[in-house]
């Protein structure tokens, strides 16, 4: 994090408990500071958008918005990452799906990032449902005929045959996020 090499511990609080969220934020801190041992707590935080974020505007807010919250409900900790999936619609009238990550360290030198997923295109029987007022999950889970899939591999394992499954798709923007923590002597010099 620093010039002194990465932190020999490092604790960070996630503003969920969804077990997909807190494995996803464990996973970006392993792979960003290997050799650091790291803690991660999950704690439920809301995001003050909707259930369901309908723009990008939106769901980046939220993850700011819980990112933020933590800090204030569980202080303690050296990082805090909220994360939000969100959809927005194309003038084309499809709705495409995406999360936005971000990862806020509070004290002497606080930083703020935020790295948004990949996206992808959402099947016409989702986008209904979605329309109609569901929330992503529970039209996955309809159309699907699943339960509980956003604690699971989420829309994006379904789609993509076990490809990629949701926390391993929040991972890469996690890591993406956590590029000034790792650099902090580029971006907090």
């Amino acid at each position: 994090m620093s010039a002194a090499g990465p932190p020999k511990t490092l604790s960070a609080c996630v503003a969920s408990t969804n077990p997909v969220k807190v494995n996803a934020a464990k996973a970006s801190l392993s792979q960003c500071f290997p050799s650091t041992e790291i803690t991660v707590v999950g704690q439920k935080v809301p995001s003050g958008v909707p259930d369901q974020p309908m723009s990008d505007a939106e769901t980046r807010q939220g993850a700011l918005n819980r990112a933020k919250g933590a800090i204030h409900t569980h202080p303690g900790h050296d990082l805090y990452f909220g994360i939000e999936g969100g959809i927005e619609e194309d003038s084309n009238k499809i709705m495409h799906c995406f999360a936005w990550i971000v990862v806020l360290r509070a004290g002497d030198k606080p930083i703020e990032s935020a790295s948004r997923t990949s996206t992808f295109a959402l099947p016409e029987a989702i986008m209904k449902l979605i329309r109609g007022g569901m929330e992503l999950g529970d039209a996955d889970d309809e159309v699907f005929k699943r339960r509980n899939s956003k604690q699971g591999d989420g829309t994006v394992g379904h789609l993509t045959n076990g490809l990629v499954d949701r926390t391993g798709y929040y991972v890469q923007a996690g890591i993406m996020a956590l590029i000034p923590m790792m650099q902090e002597d580029l971006y907090c010099p």
